[in-house]
């Protein structure tokens, strides 16, 4: 069931925004995986991410002190394209023996395959607005 998690889970730094107010409106602690081990993180839940905004392979981490094993975990992000932000949140969550419930978006590129990948693997995603093509410099909003 999406609507009962523990946390919600994101990646800094476009996801912060939405996933704290989500955290503050459902009363839910909120987790953000950082793109860079800080030094003075300890136990960290480490996989790999490729961005292809930025064309760049980030390592992603959290703390396993902030996932606890069998917690069910939200993950919200800002945009759903190819899903490898999404992807390497389930390898974090998994790692920590911990379940994604959900995932929530505040937009979905539908024209790209994460949104399809996701639901594939009968992952329960949610997106505010659902775009279908970025064709000849203009928006199209997926029915």
């Amino acid at each position: 069931d999406p609507n009962s998690y523990d946390k919600i889970i994101t990646i800094e730094a476009s996801g912060i925004a939405p996933a704290v107010m989500l955290g503050y409106i459902a009363h839910k602690k909120v987790v953000f995986a950082k793109k860079k081990k800080p030094s003075t993180m300890s136990n960290m839940l480490v996989t790999e991410v490729f961005s292809f905004t930025k064309n760049t392979t980030y390592q992603i981490c959290v703390s396993g002190e902030f996932l606890k094993e069998g917690e069910r975990v939200l993950f919200i992000d800002d945009f759903l394209a190819n899903g490898k932000a999404a992807h390497g949140i389930i390898d974090l969550v998994q790692q920590a023996h911990a379940q994604i419930v959900g995932m929530g978006f505040i937009i979905e590129k539908s024209f790209q395959s994460g949104g399809n990948l996701l639901r594939q693997q009968n992952i329960h995603v949610e997106s505010l607005a659902t775009i279908a093509s970025l064709d000849n410099c203009s928006i199209t909003f997926a029915e």
